[in-house]
């Protein structure tokens, strides 16, 4: 049978082979540490502790049994869904009326809004947490109200990081949405709240969807801010995996379990959102 001739605009064969090596090569690269991970936690832990073996010898499921009694790991559990779902919430509803005022209003102080929201972006987190504490310890002096060591004061903490680029991110994807939608819907009778929820809204899914991963992920696996601002009673999963190292021994093949068990809501999440979440960044970058 005769070779289909090649397209003058085809891309020579040597190109084709070293995309596939190079392409070979970074997945490997990227599933190595999975691997890892996964036989990790498989093997019990006087295999661990000894020389390493890339295969187990004995396979045990038990580390996965044993993460449950070792540390309380479901009230870790319940504690982050808690602070990352509220978080993520607080973040889309605020991120929402903000962008769209922005994106469709004029105001007096709209561009030095505007900038300030980018420009707190430009700080490293770290700056914020001693004020954040400070200020925290004040308002439970003065007011009784407890934000230290609670879930609440938490989630406000990762409202400081989640909402500034929620807000500027769903204002380039408002921008992207055509104004005249806004003005039919004027025309039949909506305000500019029932606009924004029947007509902006349902169009912006992906950039809506797109902000709120990026701020459950950002709130899931946080450790500074937890590791100060939560006590033994809220304190998050991305803590509480501390809790397997103990003075006399580390329980790597639990903390490889537990590791992998928290991992699962995010990448989950991730898998069934993935086409939102690149059409969201996509158009949210063009602006």
């Amino acid at each position: 049978m005769p070779r289909t001739p090649r397209s003058p605009s085809a891309p020579p064969r040597s190109f084709l082979w070293t995309r596939r090596a190079v392409l070979t090569f970074l997945t490997a690269f990227a599933l190595l540490p999975v691997f890892v991970m996964v036989t990790t936690s498989l093997k019990p832990l006087q295999d661990v502790t000894g020389a390493f073996r890339w295969m187990p010898s004995g396979l045990t499921v038990r580390p996965y049994i044993d993460i449950w009694d070792t540390v309380p790991l479901g009230r870790y559990f319940v504690n982050s869904l808690i602070v990352a779902g509220s978080a993520t919430v607080l973040s889309v509803v605020i991120a929402v009326f903000a962008a769209y005022a922005v994106s469709r209003y004029r105001f007096r102080g709209k561009r030095v809004f505007t900038v300030t929201v980018l420009s707190t972006q430009m700080f490293p987190g770290i700056l914020f947490l001693l004020p954040l504490f400070l200020i925290f310890v004040n308002i439970g002096n003065t007011t009784g109200i407890a934000f230290y060591g609670s879930r609440g004061g938490l989630i406000l903490t990762y409202l400081t990081f989640s909402l500034p680029f929620s807000i500027w991110m769903l204002i380039g994807y408002f921008d992207s949405i055509p104004r005249d939608l806004d003005e039919a819907a004027t025309v039949d009778g909506c305000g500019p709240l029932r606009a924004l929820f029947t007509v902006v809204v349902p169009a912006a899914v992906p950039g809506i969807v797109a902000v709120a991963v990026y701020a459950f992920m950002t709130a899931w696996g946080e450790v500074l801010f937890a590791s100060v601002m939560t006590n033994d009673t809220t304190r998050t999963l991305a803590v509480g995996l501390q809790g397997y190292a103990t003075q006399n021994d580390v329980y790597w093949n639990q903390v490889m379990a537990a590791s992998l068990v928290v991992s699962v809501p995010v990448v989950a999440g991730f898998l069934l959102l993935q086409r939102y979440l690149v059409a969201g960044l996509t158009a949210g970058a063009v602006k």
